[in-house]
């Protein structure tokens, strides 16, 4: 996309305009929607007669994110599958983003040619457009905020609203890792603060890092479930932990639900770095976060076409409204369900 350079050069000396067009220059139209990109004051898309799934998501240094740790390409790729999975999540195809960055003079143009490196590892790996953005100054580190544009026919979309009585609940995926894995990057750092002459203990710890690191959105997993032709009542992708999720699905479609503890997906990995955490790998797995996964609901006439899918686990089954929404846990108890799962806007313990 760009050229290796290893010298550096100041934004200064290119200017808003001037970053931009040195930017759109390594940029490709791959789609017929993608009928005009960056240059205007506006992309155009044409839609074909579809419905058009937008949504956006912002990462803000120091809250999503710690430079410490995030190598900028692997911060670039993981901007744009956070927001694709939101576009998968409605049953859509992701064709377009905008992506909005603010940065300080502290980044050179090297450091956002690595960034939008691996932005472009994204948009060609799933097949969308870069299509246009913005850029500022910030006085208070990186800020990447990207908008991704889908498309699905009407009767194909699929929202947090359909969940029905007697539903089998589903879970792409395993739960955790990303979780795990922050809380391993986090811990090297104490450590390498504390004394710079101690190297990073990461070795044995590549699945965990890399589902914190470099999520990917679950395309395979809407193109199975077409395949199958499976089309879930309900579904959401799981950013915020597995317990908060389910409390959206069910407020929005009215219902109860009920978890069972022994069918929550957990890789080897994840449990063995939570109990070396003294953390109780369940815990993480429906508090965690981050983990992109699907949750969605099928109807129970469905359950034969999904059963041998193996990257696909039934955790539980919607209940009346009345029931509420409860983990059974691994002794047969009944837990009433919180969200205590990621919220940007709550104190953070």
């Amino acid at each position: 996309m760009f050229e290796n350079k290893t010298n550096r050069t100041e934004l200064s000396s290119l200017g808003e305009f001037g970053l931009i067009e040195h930017i759109s220059k390594a940029i490709e139209l791959k789609n017929p929607e993608s009928v005009h990109g960056i240059g205007d004051d506006a992309a155009v898309l044409d839609s074909q007669g579809k419905m058009t799934v937008v949504t956006t998501d912002m990462l803000v240094e120091g809250v999503h994110f710690d430079l410490t740790f995030q190598p900028l390409r692997h911060l670039g790729y993981k901007s744009v599958t956070v927001n694709l999975s939101d576009v998968y999540a409605m049953n859509a195809t992701p064709k377009q983003i905008i992506v909005a960055i603010a940065l300080s003079n502290r980044f050179s143009l090297e450091a956002i040619e690595e960034l939008y490196e691996g932005m472009k590892m994204a948009c060609d790996k799933y097949e969308i457009d870069l299509v246009g953005g913005d850029t500022t100054t910030s006085t208070s580190g990186l800020i990447i905020s990207i908008t991704a544009i889908g498309v699905a026919n009407k009767d194909e979309l699929v929202y947090r609203s359909g969940a029905k009585e007697h539903d089998l609940i589903c879970v792409s995926g395993d739960l955790g890792g990303a979780y795990m894995g922050l809380q391993l990057l986090e811990r090297e750092k104490r450590i390498f603060v504390e004394n710079p002459n101690i190297q990073p203990d990461l070795g044995g710890n590549d699945y965990i890092l890399e589902r914190q690191l470099k999520p990917e959105a679950r395309k395979e997993v809407i193109e199975k479930l077409a395949e199958l032709k499976v089309k879930p009542t309900s579904m959401i992708d799981i950013s915020d932990g597995l317990s908060s999720e389910i409390l959206h699905i069910c407020y929005q479609s009215g219902v109860g639900a009920e978890i069972y503890e022994d069918k929550i997906p957990i890789d080897p990995q994840t449990y063995e770095r939570a109990r070396e955490f003294n953390l109780d790998p369940t815990v993480c797995a429906l508090s965690g976060g981050e983990d992109y996964e699907l949750l969605f609901t099928i109807q129970q006439s469905d359950y034969e076409k999904l059963r041998a899918h193996m990257d696909i686990s039934i955790i539980g089954h919607i209940t009346d409204k009345n029931s509420g929404v409860h983990l059974v846990d691994k002794s047969g108890n009944m837990v009433k369900m919180k969200a205590q799962g990621w919220d940007a806007l709550l104190k953070q313990e």
